[in-house]
């Protein structure tokens, strides 16, 4: 399995958490200290299985400090940002979204490298749904790709349901398979301007927005929705 990498790190600011409480001496986290199973000796790191040690993380009011005086294992904390509810590009954002808070995933990792991932919270992002017809601009001159979408716009005007059928006849950017729907992306994700002119524009309807890439015409499927944007978790070493 691919080594389990963060899609983004935001600031921590963006959560209502702690810092990076674990390179950061004398930081202060409101949160109960954990306490030593009993027959424990002072100082020595906890011997459990991993089972067990999913276990505990669990119960504990506090799995940082749980993890770093009472297991005394490595660990860090990472902010993670879901772009997408579906077609994720990674365990990360993946967990991030599907993972309910408190729980520990795992063991990941090749041998000798293995950790445990425990969702510490979560926080919303305004998701938007949106599908596209996309002309290619290195395969056609601007001017070309111009007519084409206004000669596609006005079919989609006259008969705005073939919007499906003209993105299987005409997009360049693979959304054929899909018949043109790029499903919930997050706020902050689109191009500017195409996210610009999508909280504009009303449910249902289109338009046509030039990038670098080619000239993109959108669809606003959907009014906008709140959903898991932001996860905030940490990575247990064994």
């Amino acid at each position: 399995m691919k080594s389990f990498l963060p899609v983004f790190l935001l600031s921590f600011l963006l959560l209502p958490t702690p810092g990076p409480a674990q390179t950061a001496p004398g930081t202060q986290i409101p949160l109960p200290a954990p306490q030593m199973p009993a027959g424990s000796k002072p100082g020595a790191p906890l011997r459990l299985t991993v089972p067990q040690m999913k276990e505990e993380l669990e119960k504990s009011p506090n799995p940082v400090l749980y993890a770093k005086q009472i297991l005394q294992k490595r660990f860090s904390i990472d902010t993670i940002v879901v772009t997408r509810t579906k077609s994720f590009s990674s365990l990360a954002d993946s967990l991030a979204y599907k993972g309910k808070i408190k729980k520990v995933y795992g063991p990941f990792g090749q041998p000798g490298k293995r950790f445990l991932v425990q969702i510490l919270s979560k926080a919303p992002n305004l998701f938007y749904h949106v599908s596209q017809i996309f002309i290619d601009t290195t395969v056609f001159s601007r001017r070309v790709a111009d007519s084409l979408a206004n000669k596609i716009i006005a079919r989609l005007q006259a008969d705005p349901g073939s919007f499906e059928q003209l993105t299987m006849t005409y997009s360049m950017g693979g959304e054929a398979a899909t018949k043109g729907d790029l499903g919930w992306i997050a706020r902050g994700t689109f191009l500017p301007q195409i996210e610009h002119e999508v909280e504009t524009h009303k449910k249902g309807e289109f338009f046509k927005v030039w990038s670098s890439n080619g000239l993109h015409i959108v669809r606003k499927t959907d009014d906008p929705k709140q959903d898991t944007g932001f996860a905030l978790i940490m990575r247990v070493f064994l």
